[in-house]
């Protein structure tokens, strides 16, 4: 006999209780959680929200943030409907969308399609009840529906962060030599099904390479934990390898953010080693109206060349960006080694930002074009301030600071996530391409505070990426304060390949709620079981220590004899 009770479970939508932890902009956006016995409730993607409402823009170009409540689940098509009412950021009511509510379609609860606002009464919601329920002791308001049970599973697997949960390694290699032997690998596995390749640190003390035979040879894995914070006082990190050295450049605000610094080191580790030599390459110049502002500098290779990307200001308040050029031979330690900065121009050589602000500048070659993406905004601090917005043009390769196309408006802060608290940030782009595709993040929230996020875009590498059209916009951060214990407002990040072949995320962040200083922080991407980035691994998830022996049989030379 069939038991149907075990074929089902439960899917609840709902809001949060806005607190000083978690502020009415993420609070009020819909969660979901699930559950087996409809009493038990496991909270999805961290119990963070997932869908969140989108700003008004207003005439004058400036936003009206918005909030959302009471959402409603309910069988849609060959899928699911969900709606909720639009309210003020605070929660009072929104006078324009009185008798409305907010919908999305979905098929899966992984991917929804935003649909507009809709009148109440052309939905079906006469079965609608609401219930009371618990989620991680927190009783919420809620609206369910009752789901197939492998759906349950697949929801719980794609919107937690995987964790390691086996290894594997070869169980015999014939090798000749000890680097043969180091360079085995072992294949960590994750709990949505993923794998990753991790270096050991083999004990190669039994095996006498001289004499042919079978030996067993022990392990463990290699756990790359950068902790955190690795320094203190810094935003907006870039780690660089060149010509054998790496580097680490960020926005200085241990000196008043007055300079940019670079340090240099022999591994990615040694670059935050206590006494690591700060170098300034580029301080306060009257003469040439370098006076504050030295944010967020970027190394980038264009053109064969290497460039640093920053922002600076003179007298009057106001950063622009700017870039720098390593002279042939120049050491990058050195003031000497570089060219002087210019500021960057549009494609008819008239400024970039004559009415606003621009900073953030990154680099992306994809497709075999050359971009340039930016952060742009105008009347900061002013009741017409626009919030920061993401822009991009394509850039010529041989003159990367005048750009050779018309800038587009890729990106502004709508959601809620991006706006909370009066932030209204998208700032910090930073891309990498993989697997055909590029994966663009930024950084939206407060800056120096917990809020700060991750969002993302993605695009075909062979798209036109100056036509919208072809980017996605996650509808929800990737990387927030609720991914790692103990970091808070992760944000503003660059990535780097290491000496392994791993793709690393460098990023700032808070030490608590309530701090405001900046430190940085470096862990690897993972990549899931669909091959997207996970930003948000910490160092025990990404590998286990229960985990970490292994053990291989070499064979060196012809023998088979165990030794």
């Amino acid at each position: 006999m069939v038991n149907h009770e075990q074929d089902q479970a439960t899917l609840i939508v709902y809001t949060r209780k806005a607190d000083e932890a978690y502020p009415g902009g993420l609070a009020r956006s819909v969660h979901f959680a699930v559950s087996r016995d409809g009493r038990e409730y496991e909270p999805l993607n961290q119990n963070y929200g997932i869908l969140f409402a989108q700003a008004v823009i207003r005439r004058d170009n400036t936003l009206q943030t918005k909030a959302l409540t009471d959402p409603i689940v309910f069988p849609m098509g060959d899928g699911y409907g969900i709606g909720a009412v639009r309210v003020e950021e605070n929660g009072t009511p929104d006078e324009s969308s009185a008798g409305m509510l907010v919908l999305w379609q979905t098929r899966d609860f992984m991917e929804f399609r935003e649909m507009g606002q809709a009148q109440k009464e052309s939905l079906p919601l006469e079965k609608i009840a609401r219930r009371r329920a618990c989620v991680m002791g927190e009783t919420v308001e809620c609206c369910g529906i009752e789901i197939a049970s492998d759906l349950y599973d697949r929801l719980v697997a794609f919107w937690n962060t995987p964790r390691h949960v086996a290894t594997r390694a070869p169980q015999r290699v014939k090798v000749s030599s000890r680097e043969e032997v180091r360079a085995i690998r072992a294949t960590a596995v994750y709990s949505d099904g993923s794998t990753a390749l991790k270096r050991v640190e083999w004990d190669l003390g039994g095996v006498d390479f001289s004499s042919p035979g079978c030996y067993t040879v022990k392990g463990k894995l290699v756990r790359k934990k950068y902790p955190f914070p690795l320094a203190k006082g810094y935003g907006d990190p870039v780690v660089f390898p060149w010509k054998g050295k790496w580097y680490f450049l960020g926005t200085n605000d241990n000196l008043n953010d007055i300079g940019i610094y670079i340090r240099e080191a022999d591994t990615p580790d040694e670059l935050f080693a206590p006494g690591t030599e700060k170098h300034l390459i580029l301080g306060v110049d009257s003469e040439r109206d370098f006076i504050q502002t030295f944010w967020a500098p970027e190394f980038h290779i264009i053109g064969g060349q290497l460039w640093i990307l920053f922002a600076v200001g003179g007298r009057i308040w106001g950063p622009q960006c700017h870039l720098m050029r390593l002279k042939p031979d120049g050491k990058l330690t050195a003031p000497e080694g570089w060219d002087t900065p210019v500021r960057v121009v549009r494609k008819d050589g008239s400024p970039l930002a004559p009415e606003g602000i621009s900073l953030d500048m990154t680099y992306l070659l994809a497709g075999g074009r050359s971009y340039m993406v930016w952060s742009y905004r105008e009347h900061i601090g002013t009741p017409e301030d626009t919030g920061s917005m993401l822009y991009i043009a394509e850039a010529d390769a041989g003159k990367p600071w005048q750009l050779a196309g018309e800038p587009v408006l890729l990106s502004r802060p709508l959601y809620s996530w991006e706006n909370v608290n009066g932030t209204i940030n998208n700032e910090g782009p930073h891309a990498f391409v993989r697997g055909g595709k590029v994966y663009l993040t930024y950084s939206g929230g407060d800056a120096a505070g917990y809020t700060y996020a991750v969002g993302m875009l993605t695009a075909d590498e062979h798209a036109p990426l100056t036509d919208i059209s072809v980017w996605t916009k996650s509808g929800h951060p990737v990387l927030t304060y609720y991914s790692v214990p103990g970091e808070y407002g992760p944000g503003h990040n660059s990535f780097f390949t290491d000496e392994d072949g791993d793709l690393m995320i460098a990023y700032h962040g808070e030490t608590s709620l309530e701090s405001r200083l900046r430190c940085d922080g470096i862990r690897r991407v993972h990549f899931n079981v669909r091959g997207e980035p996970e930003l948000g691994l910490s160092p025990a998830q990404d590998v286990d220590p229960a985990l970490a022996q292994v053990q291989t049989s070499v064979i060196v030379g012809s023998g088979e004899n165990a030794s």
